[in-house]
């Protein structure tokens, strides 16, 4: 693999950033189904910037929540309140993208984003404190 984990880890949250700044402009243009799509992407790349300090990643979105839920929250490191913010975010992009005739309020848009930044600023710091571990350790090696 090219680069490291911490690299991967910082593209990732990067892109979650990308995302989320897509996703309020959307908001702002009054595309709000492409705003929740935005949103929930900004939530998934920022749990794969966890996953890749643990060198794990899943074809599937399915497979990247379940590990955030079985090593993150159920021990404990994030609040129960962090799964159902990705749930909900998972939930509502899945009825935006699939379901036809499915209207994406203004309200639901922007709820999106406030669950997403709110996710991303409590993963942020702890990412930020794990990249420094991993490279202090790799110094020592």
């Amino acid at each position: 693999m090219e680069g490291s984990v911490v690299d991967l880890s910082r593209y990732r949250l990067e892109r979650a950033k990308d995302d989320l700044k897509t996703a309020r402009d959307n908001l702002n243009e009054g595309s709000y189904r492409a705003s929740v799509n935005r949103s929930y992407y900004a939530i998934f790349h920022a749990l794969r910037a966890i996953t890749a300090l643990d060198q794990f990643d899943s074809g599937k979105h399915s497979g990247i929540i379940a590990y955030v839920n079985q090593h993150y929250v159920k021990t404990g490191i994030f609040d129960k309140s962090f799964s159902k913010i990705v749930d909900s975010a998972f939930r509502l992009r899945e009825k935006a993208d699939y379901e036809d005739f499915f209207v994406v309020a203004k309200d639901d848009a922007r709820n999106q984003i406030e669950k997403a930044e709110q996710l991303i600023g409590v993963l942020e710091p702890y990412v930020k404190t794990r990249w420094g571990a991993v490279n202090d350790n790799s110094e020592k090696e």
